[in-house]
């Protein structure tokens, strides 16, 4: 099945490259935020496709984070003359559908309708349903599609006397854990947290059974109920005040809502951390570092068995304006993006979501014997139909996550409260999700 899937998809591809044979290869620029072993990994696939056909010439262009791409993509959109991009890497701001409607972009499925892609049989709409209208339309090529993790050191957990083929599946386990982390494995970061907002209010909702956006996760476009976090559920005042008893006994000793702790991590400095898959690459880059992979820990006094998480991440976003030739030469691209085994080895090597059964099936496996725990964490994401995963649909949350930042850091740093702090970010974002002309605001994300 694979054999005739790559089949179609060589006989797509030059279909689609036929058409733009000339002197000079179609240029399409890449514009991304990819960093570390991710843009590296970026740039193999680009050269690989450069290297293979001399019709279309790809050129990356790296930017530190989202917000100085956004300002050279918006004046690049408004200036005449070349110097556009064909596509741009976007964060997922939980608002696809208004960067769908603006006038410098193209969804993907209008594109794809004028140049289809010959295998489009996608990997599971959980993975790419972030980027998904309620028509079920691909909006953006979601080529970076991550979940949380946890990330855990094998060799940290046998010196604590630990079983590193069962790393905690629940919090209370977890913090068993950290306690002998701490004291016989004698770690100065126990637990360090990653893109706390991510790994710690979003995915706590879906893990534990609930909704993170009254009402159905915002999902509803029929609902007459206001949409509002539900930071009021008693999960989130539980899971805040635990996270601030292990600050206060020096098991959790990093947390932010960027990187820190991933580095950390492979520095073997910190013993667990929760991060997004995206890490991984940074993780097999580590010399030396032996580690596991595990879905985040809920609470089983909450329900007997988890739930999934959402999936989020980055999305390639096509851009207008552009001749038909330079189109062509982008869907190429991206089919180039979508074959079995590029595929499958960009989601080994980074750790985004494989997004064909295809690229599943094509993967090494190898590489899932190599780490604990990848293989079942993938595979289970197949088979999802947990209605509370399904994603999450925010006005203005690009405006909203700084709130959830700050009052997060505030209830950890011991200057509120934890039901004070969840209490405020309600109360703050609430007027932000009510007023739709702030949905107006252009979108921002966290820094990958």
């Amino acid at each position: 099945m694979i054999f005739f899937s790559r089949i179609a998809m060589i006989f797509g591809a030059t279909c689609l490259l036929a058409g733009l044979a000339q002197a000079n290869p179609v240029e399409v620029q890449v514009w991304h935020t990819l960093t570390s072993v991710n843009k590296s990994e970026f740039e193999k696939i680009a050269r690989q496709f450069n290297n293979e056909q001399s019709d279309v010439k790809v050129v990356l262009k790296g930017f530190d984070h989202q917000a100085a791409l956004r300002a050279q993509a918006t004046a690049a959109m408004t200036s005449p003359g070349a110097g556009k991009p064909n596509l741009v890497q976007i964060e997922d701001n939980r608002s696809p559908e208004l960067i769908a409607q603006h006038k410098n972009i193209v969804p993907l499925y209008d594109l794809l309708k004028r140049y289809p892609i010959a295998d489009l049989n996608w990997f599971l709409s959980q993975t790419t349903g972030f980027m998904r209208d309620a028509q079920g339309r691909l909006m953006a090529f979601p080529y970076m599609a991550e979940i949380p993790v946890m990330f855990y050191n094998v060799e940290g957990y046998q010196k604590a006397g630990l079983d590193a083929a069962k790393p905690a599946r629940t919090w209370p386990e977890l913090q068993n854990h950290l306690l002998a982390l701490r004291d016989k494995a004698h770690y100065d970061c126990p637990f360090g947290i990653s893109q706390q907002v991510n790994t710690h209010l979003e995915n706590l909702a879906p893990i534990n059974n609930a909704v993170y956006v009254t009402p159905a996760n915002g999902l509803d476009s029929k609902a007459k109920q206001q949409p509002e976090l539900n930071l009021a559920d008693p999960i989130f005042m539980r899971h805040m005040s635990i996270m601030v008893s292990w600050k206060r006994s020096e098991l959790l000793t990093q947390y932010s809502n960027g990187t820190e702790a991933d580095a950390l991590f492979a520095k073997n400095k910190c013993a667990v951390i929760t991060t997004t898959s995206g890490a991984l690459g940074q993780m097999l880059d580590a010399r030396g570092l032996k580690f596991g992979m595990a879905p985040l820990p809920f609470y089983d006094q909450v329900g007997p068995k988890a739930g999934a998480p959402f999936v989020s991440g980055g999305a390639l976003w096509a851009v207008s304006g552009h001749t038909k030739e330079a189109e062509k030469a982008t869907v190429a691209f991206l089919e180039h993006l979508s074959k079995p085994v590029v595929a499958a080895n960009w989601h080994q090597r980074t750790g985004y979501l494989p997004l064909t059964d295809a690229a599943f099936r094509a993967a090494n496996v190898s590489l899932y014997d190599k780490v604990p725990g990848i293989r079942l964490l993938v595979d289970s994401m197949r088979t999802v139909k947990d209605p509370n995963s399904r994603g999450f649909r925010a006005r203005n949350y690009h405006s909203i996550e700084p709130i959830l930042v700050r009052q997060f850091d505030a209830a950890l740093s011991g200057n509120t409260p934890p039901v004070a702090a969840l209490t405020m970010a309600l109360d703050e974002s609430r007027p932000l999700m009510h007023d739709p002309a702030l949905a107006k605001t252009a979108p921002a994300a966290r820094k990958k």
